[in-house]
Order: C-alpha cells, then sequence, then structure tokens
C-alpha cells in the first residue's frame, strides 16, 4: 500500500479544503493508497509552543484579519513572511527532514505556497527518488517563491493554462507539469440533488419567485457583509457568515424590504447554493469555483483591498464570462441588477465552464507513483540540486 501525505495549513481554509477533497475523492475511487492529512504546523510545531506563548494559533492572525477586511498591505507582508522563510530555511528542513525520515511517505502532495523549497528539499535529503508534488490551488502564481521554485525535480499541477505556462518557464527542465481543467472543489459540488427547491425555499420562508443572491465570505465571514445586506435590501439574500456569530446576529438585527436567510457555519453550502441564483464574495479560488459548478454567476471586486494571490481571480471571471468585476462593494446595487437583468446569458457562460479537477488529480497521483524512479544523470542532478540549495 503507498502512502501519500497531503500537506496543507488552515490559514483562510482553503488549503485544508482542498486536501480533505482531494482525499474524499481518493478514497472514492476505491485507490489502495494510506491518504494522510498532514497540518504543516504541527510539524514544525508539535509542542504547540506557539499557541501556548501568544493564546493563538499561527493561522489565527491571517483568518482574523479576512474576516474584518484588514487586506491591505498583504502584498508587502508576504514578501516580509518570505523574507523569514528564508532565513529559518536550515531550521525548516531538519525539522521536515526528520518528519519524513519517520513516516516514510511514498508521494508528498503540497497543496500550500512559500515552503514548497524547504519541503521539496527535506524530503529529498530524508528519502532520496520519492516524488514530490505541488498542487496549486490558485488560479494562478504569484511569483517570485509563491507556488513555483526555481530547479526542483518535482511534479507541478496546474489549474488553469496561465498557472501551467507560468509553471513551465519558471520550473525549469527538471520539473513535470500536470494542467488539470480547474481549482479542487469537494466532490459534494457535483453530486445532484433530488431537489424541490420551491419546497425548500418556503420552507425556509424565502420567495421562490425571487432571484435570489448567496453571499459567503469564507469560515470565518466578512465585515463586507453587512454594507452588502444593507445596500441590497430589496434583494432576496442568503447569507452566510461561517464560524462568525457576531456578524451573523447583526445581519438578522436588520432590517430588509426582501426575505433573508442567515445561516452560520454549515457543510450544507452545496445546498445553499442550489437555491441561489447567483454568487457575491471574495475572489478566492475556491468559492469562485464552487459556485461556478453549481451554475451560479459571480460578483467579486478588485481593487487595492484584493489579496495578490487573487488579482488574476477576477480577470479569469471577465475572461470566462462567469460574472462581474466591481471595483467596489459600494456599488453592489448596480452590479446585481447587471446580473439579475442578463442571468440566462451569465448562467450559459458558467454552464461552458467544466471542471473535473479533483476527479483528475487522482490519475496525476497515479502516474506518478508507478513512473519509473529517477536515475542516472537525471537522478544526480536532482539530488546535487537539493544539496546545493539546502546549503545555500
Amino acid at each position: 500500500m503507498k502512502i501519500i501525505d497531503l500537506v496543507y495549513v488552515n490559514a483562510g481554509g482553503g488549503h485544508r479544503s482542498a486536501a480533505a477533497a482531494l482525499e474524499m475523492a481518493i478514497r472514492e475511487q476505491g485507490r489502495d493508497w494510506l491518504v494522510r492529512p498532514v497540518n504543516l504546523f504541527e510539524i514544525l510545531d508539535p509542542q504547540d509552543v506557539f499557541r501556548r506563548a501568544t493564546g493563538v494559533q499561527p493561522e489565527d492572525y491571517y483568518n482574523v484579519r479576512l474576516a474584518r477586511g484588514w487586506t491591505l498591505g498583504l502584498a508587502q507582508e508576504l514578501r516580509i513572511l518570505q523574507v523569514l522563510i528564508r532565513l529559518t530555511h536550515k531550521s525548516l528542513v531538519s525539522q521536515l527532514r526528520r518528519h519524513w525520515h519517520r513516516s516514510q511517505p511514498d508521494l508528498v502532495v503540497s497543496l500550500i505556497p512559500n515552503f514548497n523549497r524547504a519541503m521539496y528539499q527535506a524530503l529529498s535529503l530524508a528519502r532520496p527518488g520519492v516524488p514530490y508534488a505541488t498542487v496549486l490551488t490558485d488560479l494562478a502564481d504569484f511569483p517570485p517563491h509563491f507556488w513555483i521554485e526555481p530547479n526542483q525535480a518535482q511534479h507541478l499541477i496546474c489549474g488553469t493554462p496561465l498557472a501551467a505556462a507560468q509553471a513551465r518557464a519558471m520550473a525549469g527542465k527538471l520539473s513535470q507539469v500536470h494542467e488539470t481543467s480547474g481549482m479542487i472543489i469537494s466532490p459534494n459540488f457535483y453530486r445532484e440533488m433530488q431537489l424541490d427547491r420551491r419546497a425548500e425555499m418556503l420552507k425556509l420562508q424565502l420567495d421562490p419567485q425571487r432571484p435570489t443572491g448567496l453571499v459567503m465570505f469564507g469560515g470565518h465571514g466578512s465585515r463586507a457583509m453587512r454594507g452588502i445586506a444593507k445596500r441590497l435590501d430589496k434583494v432576496q439574500l442568503i447569507l452566510v457568515c461561517g464560524h462568525n456569530a457576531d456578524l451573523a446576529a447583526q445581519l438578522r438585527a436588520m432590517r430588509a424590504c426582501a426575505p433573508r436567510l442567515v445561516v452560520e457555519f454549515t457543510s450544507k453550502i452545496s445546498y445553499y447554493m442550489q437555491l441561489s441564483d447567483f454568487f457575491i464574495g471574495k475572489p478566492g479560488p475556491g468559492s469562485i469555483s464552487e459556485a461556478v459548478q453549481q451554475g451560479l454567476p459571480v460578483i467579486v471586486v478588485r481593487n487595492a483591498w484584493t489579496m495578490p494571490q487573487e488579482r488574476y481571480n477576477t480577470q479569469w471571471v471577465v475572461e470566462n464570462g462567469a460574472g462581474i468585476v466591481l471595483d467596489s462593494f459600494k456599488t453592489i446595487d448596480a452590479g446585481a441588477a447587471q446580473v439579475i437583468a442578463d442571468l440566462d446569458r451569465y448562467r450559459r457562460s458558467v454552464n461552458r465552464i467544466h471542471n473535473r479537477a479533483v476527479f483528475q488529480i487522482p490519475n496525476i497521483l497515479e502516474s506518478i507513483l508507478t513512473a519509473p524512479p529517477r536515475v542516472g544523470i537525471d537522478f544526480i542532478e536532482h539530488f546535487r540540486a537539493a544539496e546545493r540549495l539546502h546549503l545555500s
């Protein structure tokens, strides 16, 4: 039985969700693999020292910023983080090398950015010849040193033509690039529900005759949802607040001229999407892909507050006719009116997008596992590159 490690972190929730979705797809395909989800920070801080010293998990600071909309300046902070990662590179490699020497995986699959240099080198030193793959869970890379690292004999799995082109241009001759049809989303979004939409909406005290917008900003919500709810008081909305109970209470207290439903954390996102006609939220690759898979045109924003790694996502929306991009949610009333007025055209564009990535990636991993090990000059070059980078 082959052992596959899926490496994730909890920052933002998308990486963890991608790992869980891929594990589910592998299990449902009946493959004879032992799949182990691995939280990177649990390897790097097994005694939970950071949380005990500060009172929070390493990812909590990032998640709180997302919930409060404090995303201005993240591009600069990302570069500072990358400098810190490089300053602690030898320590990271040593810790990860010990982990993989003990745990003996047959394949390591990274679903996170920024740490791929350290993880790749650690695996190369602990388990020479064991393959390493990075699955980009963004629609494009944000170079340098975000998803794609140069001179690593690894596999890069990319969900858009742009990401694949970036990988071929930056990764060098040692890497292998595999292109899929989109982002990883849960297999649950592909299941057909025997749903009586009218009956379900009446049960939730929603009007089946009204166009319905689904408003969602990840697992921690966003204070931007208050402004959206205020400006769209005449539009029927389903507002999903995730773990943000305070936000949910504020939204329930707001008066509106149209019916609305406020939902806290739920695992039934697909259900609420099937009751909706369009999506409003941040331009995250996962939420956009989930909405599109459910046939929903999207309304997103691009401005100085948009996270740097998500800016291309807005361009992808426009290029594929999957919805509209606003400069600010202050104009959400006009944006929603535009989508509602032309809903059929947007739906046709969305329905032309066929994303099967979560089912395609296990086949790619199978091909990686069954490929002959790298030997001879290619492997020597690969191993020496890892040693050089580790020592640099």
